[in-house]
């Protein structure tokens, strides 16, 4: 790391989403080294004007970072890992870990200590509201969990929308109770030879349900949790909602509303904020290696108890 403490990051992919990882950084005082597959000089002024030190076709070209950030398509990610693990430096992944049980597994036990995922919704201020209300008791034993993660289409061409949509939930489950649940049952459908949508249910180890609900034909965007507890019922009802909603009963039967302010920063920035940080020797990322390969080989289970091949 440089004198003044900024570290310098490698960020593998600089697409439409590693192009706000590479402005995130740079906000956060950080010296970026952008690495492209497809190079052209158009592309690589865009980039050197977006702010990293430089442009390269090479994970080789890496050597001497502090840290490196992969945004590649998540088909890539197992590749890409296997390359820059290779660096020996500290390594942040976007989710999902890779789109196979068996190398999200093989990739954790490679480097358990230095691989971290980039479950960014761990990171918003409503899931993090939802979590301290059911920590606190406030809305007594947790009954239920339920999340719907809806859109028109899927923007990815690498992976269907069970890879692109399904790791976000579970790594809600994760912050807010504390574990991935178990995969029991589910439901999928497809539309063009592609998975259209996922119904599932899972069990945490308490008995607790979670049910999800992803897809890519709806006309509108949605995005919702609900946490049912035993005496109150807490609502994120969506991605850029500032306050949770709180119900539970009077002793008449009525309904009791509450909400609860739930804003603060951005979730990309605040993730990419604790992984800086831990390069200048802070608390690593909230979402583990192992926790990552945990997350894969659930979304891997629902989809083949969905009929889901490939």
């Amino acid at each position: 790391m440089s004198s003044s403490g900024a570290p310098r990051i490698g960020l593998v992919g600089c697409g439409r989403w590693g192009s706000l990882i590479l402005r995130d950084l740079r906000a956060l005082g950080a010296t970026v080294d952008v690495v492209v597959r497809c190079r052209d000089g158009d592309r690589d002024r865009d980039v050197l004007a977006m702010g990293a030190r430089a442009v390269s076709g090479s994970i080789g070209d890496l050597a001497g970072v502090d840290g490196v950030v992969v945004a590649t398509p998540s088909a890539s990610h197992a590749e890409v890992l296997d390359v820059v693990l290779e660096l020996g430096v500290p390594t942040f992944v976007e989710k999902p870990l890779t789109c196979d049980a068996v190398s999200a597994r093989r990739l954790a036990e490679v480097a358990p200590d230095r691989l971290f995922v980039m479950d960014k919704w761990r990171y918003h201020p409503g899931v993090e509201a939802l979590r301290d209300l059911l920590a606190e008791g406030r809305l007594g034993s947790l009954e239920g969990l339920r999340t719907v993660r809806v859109q028109w289409q899927n923007p990815h061409n690498d992976a269907d929308c069970a890879w692109i949509l399904l790791p976000h939930d579970l790594s809600i489950a994760l912050e807010v109770v504390g574990e991935i649940p178990t995969p029991v049952g589910a439901v999928g459908w497809t539309r063009d030879d592609e998975l259209a949508g996922l119904l599932g249910t899972l069990r945490f180890s308490d008995g607790a349900w979670m049910h999800v609900e992803v897809g890519i034909t709806a006309t509108t965007s949605n995005r919702r949790i609900e946490v049912i507890g035993s005496e109150a019922t807490a609502v994120l009802a969506g991605g850029w909602e500032e306050e949770v909603l709180v119900q539970h009963a009077a002793a008449d039967g009525s309904l009791v509303e509450e909400r609860l302010p739930a804003s603060g920063g951005l979730p990309l920035l605040a993730e990419l904020g604790c992984f800086v940080e831990n390069l200048r020797g802070g608390r690593p990322p909230r979402s583990s290696a192992s926790e990552g390969a945990a997350i894969v080989g659930a979304v891997e289970q629902l989809r083949h108890l969905a009929g889901v091949s490939g």
